[in-house]
């Protein structure tokens, strides 16, 4: 048996790569396992290509734009060629700056496919058929999650898609069907429709982006069809069929008919990775497939933690991180404990949709009394400066305390503006604090301080409706 670690880290993207970092830094010896490449999903095949191929086409769309703004040249176009070889480097760069990192902080490495043999043992297949088997006191399972099939509509990563499939762009199809109005299907509906193809989205549930606050997620659907993507709720594909180069969907709902497409996506979720790892034959908990983990991120058998997609919703990056890296500073025996009050949430559309905190609907569900500010980026001069009109930021607060509870932004930069709300309810601001925070000017920032103002009537760049008075003299 090879010398034994102090950790084993099972899988290598975002949270694995935090945990296993973080464990150097502290001084321990930690090998980490990955399947594939070094980054996992988010840099290989998620967050990074994705939003590349967003930023090439929020550039074609801006683009187009500028025209009316009085700058002209020709009509710009895609060589894909070019664009996936941009993109394959811009991916190689970030995964080669992980493995710069570990060698950094002394973090070991092995390719292959890991099962656990007992609460301390790990034996690795390696890509040549071998096997080696490894022992630590602690391990982190961070296998992270895969994309949902449909029955019947199995991916064949040419005319049938899953979102792995769809950040190497083979080629541009004319016409689209994404099944799935989620934060992956309403970004590559973006994607797709920036870069020329005709983009229909069609989604079972009478809203998109799940349980985000439904006027927010109305707001969205409302541009998006403006800029022409075709959305229809309460509309299921019930069956695709290939045939030759095109695809044949039935739709029910919205649309009642046949229609054929040169690609479907199916878009419908991610699910943990949780099979195959022999957990279940060491006794490890699961929970709707997900490992179940307590605040310190450890499983029912205390040295095993699992971190990620793997163990609960959201299925974040970010999230994972934070996660690894409580685990890591668990095992290095320090008080670490995972206990967010608020996890931002970013859907990359253009414009973008940042949240964080409870909805209106949540807040109502759980009790409170809410208040609400609002405030449209029409009445924002930064966002009248490029061309934007179309968006908005909302506050939710609690009527009694005024607390801030919710903060949810359609906007873009909103990926960034939303880091203020998480500090706001991670520190327990009310609504008045963030109003009497000043803002800089011009910005879409500043959008959030008027929201706020308005939610209490003293918002200066609209008409403000009757509203909650300050809990408190300023």
């Amino acid at each position: 048996m090879a010398a034994a670690y102090d950790a084993i880290v099972i899988g290598g993207g975002p949270g694995g790569y935090s945990a296993a970092i973080r464990l150097g830094q502290l001084g321990k010896r930690v090998l980490c396992v990955e399947a594939e490449r070094l980054g996992g999903v988010c840099l290989n095949w998620g967050c990074m290509p994705t939003k590349a191929l967003l930023h090439v086409g929020e550039v074609m769309h801006a683009a187009q734009e500028l025209k009316d703004m009085g700058v002209e040249f020709p009509e710009p176009k895609v060589n894909l060629a070019a664009l996936n070889k941009w993109k394959g480097k811009m991916v190689d760069d970030l995964v080669n700056g992980v493995a710069t990192l570990y060698k950094a902080n002394k973090v070991e490495s092995l390719a292959g496919v890991a099962e656990l043999v007992d609460a301390t043992t790990v034996r690795v297949k390696k890509a040549d058929g071998s096997t080696e088997t490894i022992s630590a006191p602690n391990i982190i399972i961070a296998t992270g999650s895969e994309p949902v099939s449909l029955p019947g509509m199995e991916r064949n990563g040419k005319t049938i898609l899953n979102s792995d499939d769809s950040v190497t762009l083979s080629d541009i199809p004319k016409s689209i069907l994404i099944i799935g109005a989620g934060v992956i299907g309403l970004e590559f509906a973006t994607i797709y429709k920036r870069l020329g193809a005709d983009v229909t989205v069609v989604e079972a549930l009478d809203h998109a982006l799940g349980d985000t606050d439904v006027e927010i997620s109305t707001l969205l659907l409302r541009i998006l069809k403006k800029q022409g993507i075709n959305i229809h709720l309460k509309t299921k594909a019930t069956s695709v069929a290939v045939k030759g180069a095109k695809v044949s969907a039935s739709l029910q709902g919205e649309i009642n008919e046949t229609r054929e497409y040169d690609k479907v996506l199916v878009a419908v979720g991610r699910r943990p990775r949780t099979s195959n790892l022999g957990l279940e034959k060491v006794g490890i908990k699961l929970e709707r497939g997900f490992v179940k983990v307590d605040a310190q991120r450890r499983t029912n058998i205390p040295n095993v933690f699992a971190i990620g997609d793997c163990a609960d919703v959201p299925l974040l990056a970010h999230k994972a991180m934070k996660e690894g890296i409580v685990a890591a500073e668990v095992i290095a025996g320090q008080a670490a404990a995972y206990d967010p009050m608020a996890v931002p949430n970013c859907v990359y559309t253009d414009p973008q949709v940042a949240t964080a905190g409870f909805s209106e609907e949540q807040a109502k569900a759980a009790g409170y009394e809410v208040a609400i500010g609002r405030f449209r980026l029409a009445a924002l001069g930064r966002a009248r400066t490029v061309g934007t009109s179309d968006g908005m930021t909302k506050i939710v607060g609690d009527k009694k305390t005024d607390l801030v509870l919710g903060i949810h932004i359609v906007s873009p930069t909103a990926e960034s503006m939303i880091a203020e709300a998480v500090l706001a309810i991670e520190m327990g601001a009310t609504v008045d604090d963030i109003g009497l925070t000043m803002h800089p000017h011009p910005t879409f920032a500043e959008s959030v301080m008027e929201a706020a103002e308005a939610l209490h009537g003293r918002a200066i760049h609209i008409v403000n409706q009757p509203v909650v008075p300050t809990p408190a003299a300023r």
